[in-house]
């Protein structure tokens, strides 16, 4: 039976209970600015999507083709999101009493190291609140994103209009109000908002799935060539490098310019081609880990005892190889929806009317000079939600560190 820590418990300040009325807010009054910020963004965020959601919910969920998936999904994500930032604020005012090896234990020491990494969780933060908002967007879309003529063409925002006026950039007054249209409409008067929101849910799946594909890829392939060793370990390599040294944007655009499909298998076959392109960079991460692993000692007990290769590979050296491969995910997401944004914006990724950022931007080219709010927001939708993956590689780098735990 594990020993409970004997020191007596500090209790909690009483302003950690202010989470109780708004989580994060219990946080930020005791000084964790990082933590309070960050979740009282993502409460606002579920409250604003309860506001503009629930009233209109049956009809989100029930549409005249049948039940939609993806508002019975948007309904779920704000239930449990609200269960779990409420727990979260009871945690934070009443602590869970660890045993003394339940805090020594590699998962305590893991979660204290990143929740003081600063730079880490605000890429922790900021990647929840992307995820949420795609999984939000049916109660957070004002409109239909493929809806034409939704309100006049080539529309300011509202704000963009009281602004420009208010500081003399823009000599006519404003024509609807402040909130009205939050990022104007395109040249086919378009919310570009609401294209913005669901267009988030597609660079997102991209870069995940993708990223999820080469991953699985390229750790089967690199334990094999790091276990096996010999010849199957050069031919392998071999290919690893031959495929590293072509370029990947060429590679792309020329099976993309052969393989040419629309609709749903377009964007099947982005995910195929950005997945069998970068998996080459895990194959070699997990290698040089198994070629360390191979030759320690709990490998050659687990020979000793007559397990199979099969499962020393996947019950021992995978898992102990997984620390980088995490990391590298983390920051292969941003560079993969970056590939995703160039592929589109030359006009050989997601085909319009469906969007993603990349079409987006590529949409607001020509008119950037008359509308520049077309492709200046889902640029900046693009730089952050890269700028967050890449944060929480660099605090996952650090947090999954040995030599960082002193």
């Amino acid at each position: 039976m594990t020993a409970i820590v004997k020191q007596e418990r500090t209790p909690e300040p009483p302003q950690t209970r202010a989470g109780y009325v708004f989580p994060g807010l219990g946080h930020l009054l005791v000084g964790e600015i990082v933590h309070g910020v960050g979740l009282m963004s993502l409460t606002g965020l579920v409250l604003i999507a309860a506001v503009s959601g629930l009233p209109s919910v049956v009809s989100i969920i029930a549409t005249p083709s049948g039940l939609s998936k993806h508002g019975l999904i948007a309904l779920v994500t704000l239930v449990v999101s609200v269960g779990l930032l409420w727990r979260t604020a009871h945690l934070r005012a009443n602590p869970r009493e660890l045993s003394e090896m339940e805090f020594n234990s590699n998962r305590e020491v893991f979660l204290r190291m990143m929740r003081r990494h600063t730079t880490g969780m605000l890429g922790w933060y900021g990647a929840l609140f992307f995820m949420l908002l795609t999984l939000l967007t049916p109660f957070l879309a004002p409109f239909d994103p493929d809806t034409i003529d939704v309100g006049p063409t080539v529309l300011a925002p509202g704000w963009w209009q009281h602004v420009g006026h208010v500081l003399g950039f823009r000599a006519e007054a404003a024509t609807h109000g402040f909130f009205e249209y939050l990022m104007g409409t395109d040249e086919r008067g378009r919310d570009v908002f609401s294209r913005l929101l669901y267009g988030a849910r597609i660079s997102l799946f991209i870069g995940f799935l993708s990223v999820s594909i080469a991953a699985t890829i390229g750790t089967s392939i690199g334990a094999a060539a790091g276990y096996l060793g010999g010849w199957i370990d050069r031919g392998l390599m071999w290919v690893v490098d031959f495929l590293l040294a072509m370029p990947r944007l060429i590679l792309l655009l020329a099976v993309v310019g052969i393989v040419d499909v629309g609709g749903v298998w377009r964007l099947f076959l982005i995910i195929c081609i950005l997945a069998l392109t970068g998996w080459m960079t895990v194959a070699r991460i997990v290698r040089s880990q198994v070629l360390s692993l191979k030759q320690q000692d709990f490998i050659q007990a687990a020979r000793a005892l007559g397990y199979s290769p099969t499962r020393i590979v996947f019950r021992h050296l995978v898992p102990n190889a997984m620390a980088p491969v995490i990391v590298y995910c983390s920051l292969a997401i941003g560079g993969t929806m970056l590939a995703e944004a160039g592929l589109s914006f030359l006009g050989l990724g997601v085909q319009p009317p469906t969007s993603t950022w990349g079409v987006l931007v590529n949409e607001g080219r020509d008119p950037l000079r008359q509308a520049p709010w077309i492709s200046l927001f889902p640029g900046i939708a693009i730089m952050l939600a890269v700028m967050c993956f890449n944060l929480v590689g660099d605090g996952l780098r650090d947090a999954l560190d040995p030599k960082q735990r002193t």
